[in-house]
């Protein structure tokens, strides 16, 4: 029999009350050491997700509910995204890298240095349509031998990078971040989240047609320990992971509501055949629901 928990949206403005969803959050796992990054495979109908101190990846299989481990080691991977070709792309901390894993099982490295200098531990990633990718950089995976390897920062700084499409360069898009985390596209990909932990706001962005970036200002403060994932849903709403569970924002900036949950959450993302199945690992634990809104569809997906 799967856990469950009572579902929890507790509604703080008016707009937040048509956001609902199932009656109980279900457990799907747990037993984890801190879980992270979940990556939703709409054709195998599974979802990835890292357990980071334990150097694993698991997969919990929609057909059956089971859980196992995928890989290991993995590198402490710990964000990861599917792009527009089905293909996990993860940020390796304890590697130091983001690689994508090909259809025959095989690494390619997208990214490893910036500048002929290591980078830190990448955090979390996405792509955008024109096939860029687009990482942050802080240093959790370099800070101590609990989620990756205790070393020097080579570089100097914690940033947001993005890989170009067609010479493969790292490009440096963003220096002024504390510790960047979390990161996600709004629909017509114009406009940029991104999490500063060590600050606990999110920041947004305006992106341009040559992939820079401008704008930044603070557009939400954490009021429940610091932001780490992000997400938004097809109507434009903001969704952020924070210590009490994940809070949502409408574009004007309002905390709209909270999805409450029992454990610190760390990062989220919306899955199945709807984009209607909501995943989220927090701490030791994978929980899922079914809700009555969709994640976001990016052009190409």
């Amino acid at each position: 029999m799967v856990d469950r928990v009572k579902a929890h949206f507790e509604v703080l403005d008016e707009r937040f009350r048509r956001v609902n969803g199932d009656e109980w959050v279900e457990r799907l796992h747990t037993g984890g050491r801190w879980l992270e990054g979940p990556a939703y495979f709409p054709a195998g109908r599974y979802l990835v997700f890292s357990d980071i101190p334990n150097d694993r990846l698991l997969r919990w299989d929609e057909t059956t509910g089971a859980v196992g481990v995928f890989r290991q080691p993995a590198g402490y991977a710990n964000g990861h995204t599917v792009d527009r070709r089905g293909r996990l792309v993860s940020c390796e901390q304890g590697n130091r890298r983001v690689t994508r894993t090909e259809a025959d099982g095989t690494d390619t490295v997208i990214a490893e240095r910036y500048r002929g200098q290591r980078l830190n531990s990448p955090n979390d990633v996405v792509e955008h349509s024109d096939g860029s990718i687009w990482f942050t950089d802080p240093s959790f995976g370099i800070d101590s031998d609990y989620e990756g390897h205790r070393a020097e920062s080579e570089i100097g700084g914690n940033h947001v990078y993005r890989v170009d499409p067609h010479d493969g360069e790292v490009r440096l898009v963003a220096d002024d971040f504390g510790q960047p985390n979390g990161l996600a596209f709004d629909a017509d990909e114009s406009t940029l989240y991104v999490a500063d932990t060590r600050h606990r706001h999110l920041r947004r962005f305006g992106v341009g047609a040559n992939g820079s970036l401008h704008g930044g200002e603070v557009f939400a403060e954490c009021d429940a320990g610091t932001f780490d994932g992000v997400r938004l849903d097809a109507a434009g709403r903001i969704w952020a992971a924070a210590y009490d569970g994940l809070h949502c924002f409408d574009p004007d900036g309002t905390l709209l509501g909270k999805l409450r949950l029992p454990e610190v959450v760390a990062n989220f993302t919306f899955g199945g055949p709807k984009r209607n199945h909501l995943f989220v690992c927090a701490s030791s634990s994978l929980y899922a629901l079914r809700v009555n809104i969709n994640g976001v569809r990016h052009p190409g997906y």
